[in-house]
């Protein structure tokens, strides 16, 4: 007898990348002049890239970002776009492999793709992959690859047509074709609705059989940890063999043999001791190297071990969203993600580790990519675990309803099994939610009667999405939208599950934050314009006033400016000039923000997080962002960073009266003596009040204050303090105080990567904050918004900057306070 020996091994898998040559051409459309004359022909191309950004590249169009250039580069939306470039095979390249994948990570949007003139995919979807079989169309010498971008917003038009309109907030209809929302602009984006082949292109050849998915799951057993991978394998038209698979998670090793008659398997170790993964402040982020093996065809992970759900089980004042990770709850200090540049192309791994290590400096632990915007690349995740910040996915479905029917049916599931199976692995992410604020827009914005029995998405986040994370990522958590009652109640009633709080911004003060007693509030927030250096890199105004030309073209918000002046006059009075007016929106907008979280941490543990909109911005324009479109700091980011805090001490109110609230945040007690004193505001002690805390792990104390009312509100406080952390309660706002003028001393001393700045305060001086990008473009400083009493001093610590002298930093647009806006009003 003679035994049959059969090879599993397959033939090694190459990949080519289509990266150079390609040149673009406009297609059809009209093109205005003075662009026509210069696009009678090809120009080059950059791909990964957008239209946009070759036309920028060539001298042909001005950069979309500064003044009023959004409007006189519409046209480019509106016109059809060819991109082309041709690559060389070999006969024995062509023979070397039975299958050759055509493979795009990203088009952007409506396509036809051709490769020698043949037609080999027609794709209308931004948020998927394409793998095309193309070896009936390669030959020996010359291929042409060609995709014809059909113009989107003509391509959003007709299918609303062909769909039916749905509600939207907007004119263009983003909801009729599957590209990112805010790509036709939003109340802080702009409007880009670009073209192009935005993410990888390559030429992927193999034979016989290839690994087609490989899904990782890591969990935790008691010491020790358990990864199991889910293989999915594609074959070849030759006879099918027996495909050996192997998973090795830390050196530990597994293999199967997938029989010739089926395309999955599954495979786990089980390794003996691991260390579990943590969001950041609450441990380390240790993190274990995961391949999966069909011969050479190899995929790479990494994972980290930790058990996570969200607890929203019933209790006697509602229902909560609380967020539970390893058995410990966690408090959400949360931000709002939005697409970190207009043309998502240009975010390179550099980018989001600069966004996502300043989101971790600033005391955050989860960011929400929110529904309108991108799945985000491989890059992004893989920042989130290494920095311990978790990660609330919404599918990409945001303030409007959205049709059922085919074709958008078909590419709502096959982006959505795509991107599920790519992210499901990563320890960081926390939960998957089905839409921003449509199931919200449903029950209250009048969607019912303008859908007349249309669908509006109801399918998508019921049952196809559950579905889908059921089959692929059980492991992850799941919400229909956001905001959203677990037990069937209102969708935004705070009581229960998630609520946003947006009439604060729309329509009252910011001081009825208060008024709320939220159960976890996924988004909320204030508008200010960006950094000064910023407006004035990005805008050439002259003279440049909050309504001239330029500010109003980055001011997207409806009544942006109105609101900002209303939000403002029951605080400080509104400046006459440019420079104080900045100052005043900026800081307004981070004690709104300030304000409202550290009322909902006082809340905690009834309120179990706060994410706030937003953390960043895609371009250069006055918004909700901490963070501004050009990469800088607004003082809002001081806010959240004092805020979210590990140890923190406020004073809040509380039926009529006061009481201090110590908030502990860490994994030991913190206990002393707590000191509570009414001040005058020369830094007279007017009277005091000493209680013994000891806040547990994890937890807060309140104590009432019981001291006197201010004999004279306007010029009195009162200031808590406990182990370096203090509060502070002013009677007024500073309108109506006696805020001295502003009386400060600067010291500079050079310190490691950069200077020290000490700043002493004659005075009572009120959210002193540095404009530090007034001295520097790049400077950057770590902290602000900080009150000093008479005599005290802060030292801030700037960096990005080589020289720096404390007149520089004392100059009154640098040197920033509260009291400015008072005694200059």
């Amino acid at each position: 007898m003679t035994d049959t020996i059969i090879n599993t091994a397959p033939p090694a898998l190459t990949g080519r990348a289509l990266s150079t040559g390609w040149t673009v051409r406009a297609a059809g459309g009209k093109l205005p002049q003075p662009f026509a004359a210069r696009l009678e022909a090809a120009i080059p191309a950059e791909v990964p890239g957008v239209v946009h950004l070759d036309l920028l590249r060539a001298g042909i169009i001005p950069d979309p970002y500064l003044d009023d250039n959004e409007s006189l580069l519409a046209w480019i939306g509106l016109v059809d776009w060819t991109y082309e470039t041709v690559f060389d095979l070999t006969a024995l390249e062509l023979v070397a492999h039975s299958r050759h994948d055509l493979v795009f990570d990203g088009l952007d949007t409506v396509a036809t793709v051709l490769l020698n003139g043949a037609t080999v995919a027609e794709v209308a979807n931004q948020h998927r992959s394409y793998r095309i079989d193309v070896r009936r169309h390669l030959q020996v010498g010359a291929n042409v690859l060609t995709v014809a971008f059909r113009s989107p917003v003509r391509a959003a038009d007709t299918q609303s047509v062909v769909l039916g309109a749905r509600p939207r907030p907007y004119p263009s209809p983003f909801n009729s074709i599957r590209k990112s929302a805010c790509s036709f602009g939003w109340d802080w984006g702009i409007s880009t609705t670009t073209s192009g082949v935005w993410r990888a292109v390559r030429l992927e050849s193999w034979s016989g059989v290839r690994l087609a998915e490989a899904r990782v799951v890591a969990t935790p057993e008691g010491t020790g940890g358990r990864v199991d991978a889910a293989v999915r394998i594609e074959r070849d038209d030759t006879d099918p063999f027996p495909a050996s698979v192997s998973l090795d998670a830390a050196g530990v090793r597994a293999d199967i043999t997938i029989p010739a008659e089926a395309d999955q398997g599954t495979l786990t170790v089980a390794l003996d001791k691991v260390d579990l993964w943590w969001p950041t402040g609450h441990g380390a982020q240790p993190l274990y190297d995961v391949t999966v093996s069909l011969g050479e065809d190899v995929a790479r992970r990494r994972v980290g071990f930790r058990t996570l759900h969200w607890n929203t089980a019933p209790d006697a004042s509602g229902t909560p969203f609380e967020l539970v990770v390893n058995d410990r709850p966690i408090y959400v200090k949360g931000v709002n993600w939005i697409p970190d540049d207009a043309f998502p192309s240009r975010i390179d791994r550099a980018r989001y580790a600069q966004r996502l290590e300043q989101a971790k400096a600033a005391n955050l632990n989860l960011i929400r990519v929110w529904g309108g915007g991108i799945y985000e690349t491989d890059d992004f995740y893989d920042l989130c675990d290494e920095l311990g910040l978790l990660t609330w996915q919404d599918f990409l479905f945001a303030c409007a309803a959205y049709s059922e029917e085919e074709p958008l049916r078909g590419e709502v599931e096959a982006e959505a099994r795509e991107n599920v199976a790519r992210i499901a692995h990563h320890a960081s992410l926390a939960l998957f939610t089905g839409n921003n604020e449509n199931l919200w827009g449903y029950e209250d914005w009048n969607w019912k009667a303008l859908l007349d029995g249309k669908t509006w998405g109801a399918y998508y986040y019921y049952e196809l999405f559950p579905a889908v994370i059921g089959a692929l990522a059980p492991q992850v958590p799941y919400a229909p939208g956001s905001p959203f009652s677990p037990g069937g109640q209102h969708p935004a009633d705070e009581l229960h599950g998630t609520t946003h709080l947006w009439e604060q911004w729309n329509r009252l003060d910011w001081a009825t934050y208060r008024d709320h007693r939220p159960r976890f509030v996924a988004e909320f927030g204030w508008q200010g314009p960006p950094a000064w250096t910023t407006l004035t890199q990005a805008l050439s105004d002259d003279p440049m006033t909050p309504d001239s030309p330029g500010m109003i073209v980055h001011q997207k918000a409806i009544d942006g400016n109105a609101k900002l002046a209303t939000g403002l006059v029951a605080h400080y009075r509104i400046p006459d000039d440019m420079e104080n007016w900045h100052w005043a929106m900026q800081l307004n907008q981070a004690n709104a923000v300030g304000t409202a979280l550290s009322w909902f941490r006082s809340l905690a543990p009834y309120n179990a997080g706060a994410v706030v909109w937003q953390l960043n911005d895609c371009w250069p324009v006055t918004s909700w962002a901490a963070i501004d479109g050009y990469g800088r700091e607004k003082p809002l980011l001081h806010a959240i960073r004092n805020a979210f805090a590990s140890r923190v001490v406020t004073i809040q109110p509380s039926d009529g009266a006061l009481r201090v609230v110590v908030g502990n945040d860490t994994d030991a007690s913190w206990a002393g003596q707590l000191t509570i004193t009414r001040r005058s505001y020369d830094g007279l002690v007017l009277e005091t009040q000493m209680a013994v805390v000891d806040a547990s792990p994890r937890s807060s104390v309140t104590v009432p204050v019981d001291l006197a009312a201010p004999v004279d509100a306007s010029c009195e406080l009162i200031v808590a303090e406990l182990g370096g952390a203090r509060g502070e309660w002013f009677f007024t706002d500073p309108r109506d105080s006696a805020l001295p003028a502003q009386q400060t001393a600067v010291v500079v001393v050079p310190a490691a990567e950069g200077f020290d700045v000490t700043v002493v305060a004659d005075g009572l001086v009120r959210d002193l904050t540095l404009l530090i990008d007034r001295v520097a473009p790049d400077a950057r400083v770590d902290s602000g918004l900080v009150t000093l009493l008479p005599g005290e001093s802060h030292t801030f610590r700037v960096t990005g900057v080589e020289e720096l002298a404390a007149t520089d930093v004392a100059r009154p647009e640098v040197l920033r306070s509260g009291n400015q806006l008072v005694t200059t009003a």
